[in-house]
């Protein structure tokens, strides 16, 4: 058993609380390799923004439970060395789909957990919820859970369809879960194609896809039936068209990606929404740099080459997101 504090991480209770109360959201950024985990802290310490580093099982498969719980540690000694003293970094599963996932990442000092039983029934999904919370909970590791499904593929979690979160379930599912923020669905997506072409409109000058609002109807019923209480935002990658344009550019192919407009994002980090998850668009960021460099020096095979481009470019992207998307530069 390891406990995540003595890796110097936070759990997310505190800075929920504080996102909630200031109107703005913690940037919880996906990682798979140490370039990213590299532009993630310099972001975060830079801009002295708490931050969440999250990982999918996917990625804890790929990447080694064992060397993430020293990266993570690591991330937090890093950071300190930037300058930052007080570092608030915490080390999240994104979509952990059993107990036992859960409770591995829990007893491998993880300070924050996200069970998604949302496309169980309702009644199976409150008795996984709750059995991981109350695991959880006896080492103050907080826990995520789900309401709603969101469409499209992002690692192993992929869904056809939408379903909107029931304002009228909420009240029941979180006192009856005991869970900590709940992620819930009104319009966002997983994966670089967050939206058919069918579902949007076509700017006449640019040919570039403009998605559906998302359901901030839904968002104000839910803030309503649970006041104060932290809502997080999935699939809420931007897409950045810069980088679409670059990856097609030097010989990639993502006709009609398009993502959730900025301009959405920084509304719901003004409500309740105290947590907006970013994957897709780092992933495009590294891709576009790196497709570029290969297309450019055709000879470059040094990785760092390719890499040290790619996660300044990140850092950069990360920085954007926390002082112009999220408005969580200064909180730590």
């Amino acid at each position: 058993m390891v406990s995540y504090k003595e890796l110097g991480l936070v759990n997310t209770r505190e800075m929920f609380a504080k996102a909630v109360a200031g109107g703005y959201a913690i940037p919880a950024f996906n990682f798979n390799n140490m370039e990213q985990l590299q532009a993630i802290i310099k972001a975060a310490a830079t801009k002295r923004s708490p931050v969440i580093l999250q990982v999918s099982k996917g990625a804890r498969s790929y990447a080694n439970q064992t060397l993430l719980r020293y990266m993570a540690q690591g991330a937090v000694e890093y950071a300190k060395e930037l300058g930052w003293e007080n570092p608030q970094i915490v080390l999240h599963l994104d979509h952990g789909d059993t107990f036992e996932t859960c409770k591995s990442c829990v007893d491998m000092g993880f300070s924050s957990v996200m069970i998604d039983g949302s496309a169980l029934p309702y009644d199976e999904n409150v008795a996984l919820t709750k059995k991981v919370v109350e695991y959880a909970h006896q080492f103050d590791v907080t826990v995520e859970a789900e309401l709603g499904v969101l469409a499209g593929v992002e690692d192993e979690v992929a869904a056809e369809e939408s379903h909107y979160t029931r304002p009228e379930e909420v009240i029941d599912f979180t006192s009856k879960t005991g869970c900590d923020s709940l992620a819930i669905s009104i319009g966002t997506s997983h994966g670089a194609y967050k939206f058919k072409p069918e579902q949007c409109t076509r700017d006449p000058k640019t040919g570039i896809l403009i998605p559906p609002p998302l359901a901030f109807d839904v968002l104000a019923e839910i803030e309503k039936k649970l006041p104060g209480f932290p809502i997080v935002l999935h699939g809420s990658s931007s897409v950045p068209q810069e980088y679409v344009k670059i990856i097609n550019e030097n010989g990639g192919k993502l006709p009609d990606a398009v993502g959730i407009p900025e301009e959405q994002l920084r509304k719901a980090a003004k409500s309740a929404v105290c947590k907006i998850n970013i994957d897709s668009d780092s992933r495009l960021a590294m891709t576009a740099i790196v497709r570029k460099v290969f297309n450019e020096k055709p000879g470059e095979f040094d990785p760092r080459k390719y890499l040290g481009p790619a996660r300044d470019e990140m850092q950069k992207l990360y920085e954007h997101k926390i002082v112009n998307v999220l408005g969580s530069d200064g909180k730590a």
